[in-house]
């Protein structure tokens, strides 16, 4: 698929959202990443059987005014800065990025940019 956007920007994006789904998936869970091209955008998800997340901290993730931290499944510690960069870049870039997760089975982070 071919997009007109900053490669380092949207590299990152993925690289930090491959990055999380390891840090919440255990050993022997699944991760998978997928691209597809909608009607005038580019549409990225990353999945993952892991953890997953509550609401109430769900609707935290992508704000700046919000941000905390969670441990990963082998203890690693994070910022809770990551995502809020990657909405920073994908709106840099016209688009747009969400989230889905029940807690206990997974989250869904996917993201669209115009193409």
């Amino acid at each position: 698929l071919e997009v007109l956007a900053d490669k380092n920007m949207i590299s990152s994006v993925i690289r930090n959202l491959i990055s999380n789904a390891v840090k919440f998936t255990r050993p022997g869970g699944e991760i998978s990443i997928s691209a597809q091209t909608k009607p005038n955008e580019i549409c990225v998800v990353v999945a993952n059987n892991g953890v997953g997340m509550a609401d109430h901290m769900l609707e935290k993730v992508f704000r700046i005014d919000k941000t905390h931290s969670t441990y990963g499944t082998a203890d690693e510690k994070g910022t809770g800065l990551g995502l809020i960069l990657c909405k920073e870049f994908i709106e840099k870039h016209g688009g747009r990025i969400w989230a889905e997760s029940v807690e206990g089975a997974g989250s869904v982070f996917s993201f669209s940019i115009p193409c």
